[in-house]
């Protein structure tokens, strides 16, 4: 059964730590400033910092006593990745929720810096390495969790392990749902491993169902709008769509192995906990994929026991 659970009851979160990648913009941007309002501490994770700051700043001046710290991340970029990670590490974070938010799409084919269609670089094997690296400070947390940001379209993904550039053929729309189901798969094999590992740590999957976001901004002009028409029709505001994913990352009783999502359109959002269908159930694919992540990126999230 799902709860009965609304964001202003989203509890004091003084004294936890949450790393959110892409902060800067759209989803990422309200998960950070409801998290900060409750008094929690948010590391920032973007791309552009010149805008992070500008939106640290902004976010601010609505709630002063925000404690808000702009980190630079380029999940396109495996070198950043480590980069950012060793940072945290420097500083010894002990972090108690990694939200893996940020996210391209529907977008022109273009490969990562390590020959990688972008989309699934930035939106799953961006996360994968940067979960691997930041497991160990995860462990160190309180109630310590991981959110992978998923959607519903991972329905209509095919992953194909063997030309993760896309060669033999590129639709901005498959790849999406590519990377989404990817999300999916990764979030369900990490909590798997997790729960046979005895670790502290749990993996948590939830999605915004139509948000009015920009991911589409990339898209052809029949593609806008389309997605306009149906904006106006279908979409939530970004301050209802992000219900499912701070309920993920501050509920303890929020369950593993679902997709917590916001419920059925026209209706106030609310947690709902989706179970998951093909392909996101083939546990032999999620193996794969872990495999060929862990060969792509030399990071494999081997979890911590608790113990």
């Amino acid at each position: 059964m799902s709860p009965v659970w609304k964001i202003d009851q989203l509890a004091d979160q003084t004294g936890r730590t949450f790393v959110v990648t892409g902060a800067s913009s759209g989803l990422g941007t309200e998960i950070t400033r409801r998290l900060a309002a409750r008094g929690g501490r948010v590391i920032m994770a973007v791309r552009d910092t010149a805008k992070g700051h500008w939106v640290r700043d902004r976010l601010r001046a609505d709630e002063v006593k925000a404690d808000l710290a702009v980190h630079q991340l380029d999940l396109l970029d495996l070198d950043s990745v480590r980069r950012f990670a060793d940072e945290l590490h420097a500083e010894a974070t002990a972090i108690d929720v990694l939200v893996n938010n940020a996210g391209i799409g529907t977008v022109p084919r273009r490969l990562s810096p390590q020959g990688v269609e972008s989309q699934f670089a930035t939106n799953h094997l961006g996360h994968f390495a940067l979960t691997g690296l930041l497991l160990d400070r995860l462990a160190a947390g309180r109630d310590p969790a991981v959110v992978t940001v998923g959607s519903s379209l991972y329905r209509l993904g095919r992953l194909d392990l063997d030309d993760l550039a896309a060669e033999r053929g590129y639709s901005p729309g498959g790849a999406y749902a590519a990377s989404k189901l990817a999300n999916v798969l990764f979030g369900l094999e990490l909590d798997r491993r997790l729960r046979a590992a005895a670790s502290p740590v749990r993996s948590l999957l939830a999605h915004p169902g139509m948000a009015r976001t920009e991911l589409d901004r990339n898209a052809p002009a029949s593609a806008r709008v389309m997605a306009a028409v149906l904006g106006v029709l279908f979409r939530r505001p970004i301050a209802e769509a992000v219900a499912p994913i701070l309920y993920a990352a501050t509920e303890a009783a929020a369950p593993t192995g679902l997709h917590i999502g916001p419920g059925r359109p026209l209706r106030p959002a609310r947690p709902t906990f989706e179970s998951l269908s093909r392909p996101a159930s083939d546990h032999g694919l999620a193996r794969r994929l872990w495999s060929r992540s862990a060969e792509l990126t030399g990071v494999d999230p081997a979890p911590t026991s608790g113990a």
